[in-house]
């Protein structure tokens, strides 16, 4: 199964927005969310609500997919998250989330003992290539008791 299928079937957000996990990689993922009348703001585009969490899937996929590997030992959770929206959306509109520190330093402090903290940062587009919003969400490796 891979990590698009397995949030798809255990978030229900990701499935009520109907996300699309088109990449998934320790180094990128790429989601979109289609354009959806139920989801539209009073501007016609998708509703602030249904991009954040666009975005926090993005990095919640990109997390899965570079510390998959550490989860008999640790708990992927947010610490927070802040977006900036750029540009009207209009139309699907795709997310793209890159890890902001490498995951083997991220790891090595987990090895040390430590909670290690680390951004993930996203770009949300439109079809035609603008930058609609950008977000950094902050997550920890949380050790298991």
């Amino acid at each position: 199964m891979s990590i698009g299928e397995l949030l798809a079937a255990t978030v229900p957000m990701v499935r009520t927005l109907n996300l699309e996990y088109l990449e998934t990689t320790p180094e990128r993922a790429v989601l979109s969310l289609p354009d959806q009348g139920e989801y539209r703001n009073h501007v016609g585009g998708p509703h602030a609500g249904a991009m954040f969490t666009l975005g926090e899937s993005a990095s919640g996929a990109i997390v899965l997919a570079a510390f998959g590997d550490q989860l008999s030992r640790a708990v992927p959770l947010p610490v927070n998250a802040e977006i900036a929206f750029k540009k009207i959306a209009l139309g699907p509109v795709k997310a793209t989330a890159t890890l902001g520190r490498p995951a083997a330093e991220v790891v090595a402090e987990l090895d040390e003992g430590r909670r290690p903290e680390f951004p993930v940062t996203v770009r949300i587009q439109r079809e035609d290539g603008a930058v609609t919003s950008e977000m950094t969400v902050v997550w920890t490796l949380r050790p298991n008791s």
